[in-house]
């Protein structure tokens, strides 16, 4: 395997969902269709999928979130953890810095999965 070509998020509300991602983190919508809806990243592609229209693409409902995490690489965690904070996001964790050289903070989007953000930082030695 060469890479991951994309990342796909199921959701129960695609315009919460979008709202959110959209308005919330700032994310740009690239492609809309029945269901879906991508984003424009950098490196892969990260899109939501209306989690009733699971049966027509998997055949079955899929599993329920949190299933994983979604993490986006961010220039300043303190600044977008502010940012978020004010737009009355909860953070679950941080900003704190992790030994693996990363500052990161953690939240929940509307439907309960949780998201990353990681800014790159000096590894601690040890």
């Amino acid at each position: 395997m060469r890479r991951i070509d994309y990342v796909i998020t199921y959701v129960e509300s695609l315009g919460r969902s979008v709202e959110f991602y959209r308005d919330v983190l700032g994310l740009e919508v690239r492609v809309e269709g029945d269901g879906y809806v991508e984003f424009a990243v950098e490196n892969t592609k990260f899109s939501l999928f209306a989690r009733a229209k699971l049966p027509e693409l998997i055949g079955g409902p899929g599993g329920r979130a949190p299933t994983g995490e979604i993490a986006f690489v961010v220039d300043d965690v303190d600044a977008e953890a502010e940012r978020l904070r004010q737009a009355g996001v909860r953070l679950l964790t941080g900003p704190v810095d992790r030994p693996w050289g990363e500052r990161t903070l953690h939240f929940a989007d509307p439907d309960g999965n949780i998201v990353e953000f990681a800014q790159k930082i000096p590894r601690r030695r040890r």
